[in-house]
């Protein structure tokens, strides 16, 4: 339980309280956000999971849940095998028809963009305490979106102002947060 712990208190802090995704602080607030740990140290068994939330969230009304936080720190804890994993869970979403329906955000501890270094701060914005996997409803995010003025460029700016909040913060700023 102590992962979902650590895990709710990088939501509170990092994801809402540096407003890295200002979509999350509502269902938060409204409990509408399912964690769910796992133990399984099998990709194989993740993706079983991974799939029986999909299929969770597809038949519960976004009123009660809207969005899924699958932790699974014992699985896929190496980035590479994780990121390869990624490919995995999107033919998943296309296999059961919900392409399109739902996106799944990575994050990771070790979390690394293509385009930066191991130890750029900018890897930050997605790097989680523990692997995850973060199911969310396409429609929401259209709906969410809708509320900027430019809803195509709205992702843009949010991750651009994302990379300035931690590059103004910095890691000793990052490491304060968890003091």
């Amino acid at each position: 339980m102590t992962e979902l712990i650590k895990t709710r208190e990088w939501v509170e802090r990092a994801v809402i309280g540096l407003n890295l995704c200002p979509f999350a602080k509502a269902p938060q607030t409204k409990g509408l956000i399912r964690y769910v740990l796992t133990k399984t140290r099998q990709s194989e068994t993740l993706l079983k999971l991974l799939s029986e939330q999909l299929l969770y969230l597809q038949a519960t009304a976004p009123q009660i849940c809207e969005t899924v936080l699958l932790v699974h720190p014992h699985t896929l804890t190496n980035f590479l095998d994780y990121n390869d994993f990624l490919a995995d869970a999107d033919q998943l979403l296309e296999r059961l028809g919900l392409d399109g329906v739902f996106q799944i955000a990575s994050f990771h501890p070790r979390y690394e963009f293509a385009d930066a270094s191991p130890n750029d701060i900018s890897n930050y914005t997605n790097r989680s305490p523990y692997p995850m996997l973060h199911i969310l409803r396409e429609a929401s995010i259209d709906k969410a979106l809708q509320a900027y003025a430019d809803p195509d460029a709205a992702a843009d700016a949010i991750v651009q102002r994302n990379q300035e909040t931690l590059t103004r913060l910095g890691k000793d700023g990052w490491a304060r947060l968890w003091q």
